[in-house]
């Protein structure tokens, strides 16, 4: 009997796989090339590869987590224009927070949080925790990128001192939006580093954004802590716009002094922003803080720099406390005309 020897194999081409099989006698070689099946066999692949990649990435089975509801009391007092009208100023906070978290069987961890504001979805994010490689953070609503969470690092007892007043005040803060991810590495020798995407779209950024940021609290310097972000946006496709901003506090005892530095470079003549901010805190307590805090932008071939300053305090007392600020806004966005004066105090019991 004549013995043959099969070998079947695929081989890729650019638009279609070739099924060949090779009968070996020895002395005859016959090529049986046949395109069918295509749609099949690409749709096996696809399916293994699919199953591949989820079994690598989840490799846990099933697990259970408790969802958790967080809330509290809290009364505010406010008015955002002491020169306007604002009617009673009195509100009761309408906040309800949800939490959940668990552990997979391969040790990564998984957190979700929803917000309810005022009757209707707000906040929600979820998070993947990657053991010992850090944290990737997915946020519908309400994530924070590298600059924005840097837009004013200078400690205060309550809010900064641009805030809680009426306007729109000029802030250098990079990008932020919907549908943001945010990677977190773990500490290292006092260095965490973060890393931001929003992908491009018409409701936050013509084109895809990223930045990156580094704080570093050095271990030989006790008190002290340092930090740079930088980021590049585009307004339109092919306008660059680059965002940077640096920051060190300082803590001695109850005091904690802190200096910011922001830049904000625009190709537009006459659009390039600097800001400067500083403040100065003093826990007189455990319960009780005081703080100073003041921030400038100048802008180019303006001179109505925006200036704001403002004092914030805050106390408290087991779940209960009591913290606010009074705030002053001069040449808000750089208009001489709008100079705004404004306060906000809280009464709040966690639960």
């Amino acid at each position: 009997m004549q013995k043959y020897n099969i070998t079947v194999f695929f081989v890729k081409t650019f638009s279609f796989y070739e099924k060949y099989s090779y009968f070996n006698d020895n002395k005859t070689l016959f090529n049986i090339k046949y395109n069918k099946h295509k749609e099949k066999i690409m749709n096996k692949l696809k399916t293994i590869g699919l199953t591949a990649l989820g079994t690598t990435l989840i490799a846990s089975s099933a697990f259970a987590a408790e969802m958790s509801v967080s809330g509290g009391a809290s009364l505010t007092l406010d008015s955002t224009d002491q020169n306007g009208n604002r009617g009673n100023g009195f509100y009761m906070g309408d906040s309800i927070n949800f939490n959940a978290s668990g552990e997979m069987d391969n040790g990564f961890s998984v957190a979700v949080h929803y917000e309810i504001d005022g009757g209707a979805l707000d906040d929600h994010s979820f998070s993947l925790g990657l053991n010992d490689a850090g944290t990737l953070t997915f946020a519908g609503s309400g994530g924070s990128t590298s600059m924005s969470a840097m837009d004013d690092k200078t400690p205060n007892a309550y809010e900064e001192s641009w805030d809680i007043v009426a306007g729109t005040p000029t802030v250098i803060n990079g990008v932020s939006g919907a549908n943001s991810f945010l990677y977190t590495s773990p500490t290292v020798q006092g260095a965490t580093v973060t890393v931001a995407y929003i992908n491009a779209s018409a409701a936050v950024t013509a084109a895809s954004y990223m930045d990156f940021g580094i704080t570093l609290s050095p271990e030989m310097v006790e008190g002290l802590t340092v930090g740079f972000a930088t980021g590049d946006s585009e307004e339109a496709i092919g306008t660059k716009i680059s965002e940077s901003t640096m920051y060190a506090n300082y803590a001695w005892g109850p005091v904690t002094v802190g200096y910011q530095m922001s830049d904000y470079d625009h190709p537009t003549a006459g659009s390039d922003l600097e800001s400067t901010a500083m403040g100065i805190s003093y826990a007189v307590s455990d319960n009780i803080s005081v703080a100073y805090n003041e921030h400038t932008v100048e802008k180019s071939g303006d001179t109505d720099d925006q200036e704001a300053s403002g004092i914030s305090v805050s106390f408290t007392m087991g779940s209960m406390s009591l913290s606010g600020a009074m705030n002053e806004l001069d040449n808000a966005i750089h208009d001489d005309a709008a100079d705004y004066e404004g306060y906000e105090f809280t009464l709040a019991f966690a639960f």
